[in-house]
């Protein structure tokens, strides 16, 4: 990890921790000539405009009183998305009930990806209930076997 996420992570958990919030992420990445540091924050009842505001303003002022990072750079606030990321198990855990997407390393059943409803996991195996067509239909693979993971917005 980064010295700039690192301090950036120490600067922000106690604002975050006193708002009620938690951190999704951090980034600090340069795309073309621009530098951005990325911080996404979440909570159980979501994330809106004012909040980012709120964070922004008093991560900017900390940011500034700390000056540690060189580069110019574009400060963002924001939530992880409707179609965050789920990164471990215990996202996958904490996303139980929810409408997923995943795409398996290795084939189940020869399908190599589903969207459908996480209804449990125990001991690191997932469960899916997914339409196949107009089919209703249920799988369940290892974690292990995870590519790739995220939040789905169903329709």
């Amino acid at each position: 990890m980064s010295v700039i996420i690192e301090k950036t992570r120490e600067l922000v958990e106690p604002i975050l921790a006193s708002k009620a919030l938690t951190l999704y992420d951090i980034e600090y990445v340069k795309e073309g000539h621009d530098y951005f540091l990325r911080i996404y924050i979440d909570s159980p009842n979501g994330i809106d405009l004012d909040t980012c505001v709120d964070v922004s303003e008093a991560v900017s002022l900390e940011l500034d009183e700390k000056d540690f990072i060189e580069d110019v750079y574009f400060l963002e606030v924001s939530s992880p998305g409707a179609e965050r990321p789920l990164r471990s198990l215990e996202d996958m855990e904490a996303a139980i009930g929810e409408h997923i997407y995943v795409k398996v390393r290795e084939k189940v059943n020869g399908i190599e990806a589903f969207q459908g409803d996480l209804t449990e996991v125990t001991d690191g195996v997932l469960t899916i209930h997914y339409l196949d067509k107009t089919r209703k239909k249920i799988v369940s693979f290892p974690y292990s076997n995870v590519k790739k993971a995220r939040l789905a917005v169903k329709f």
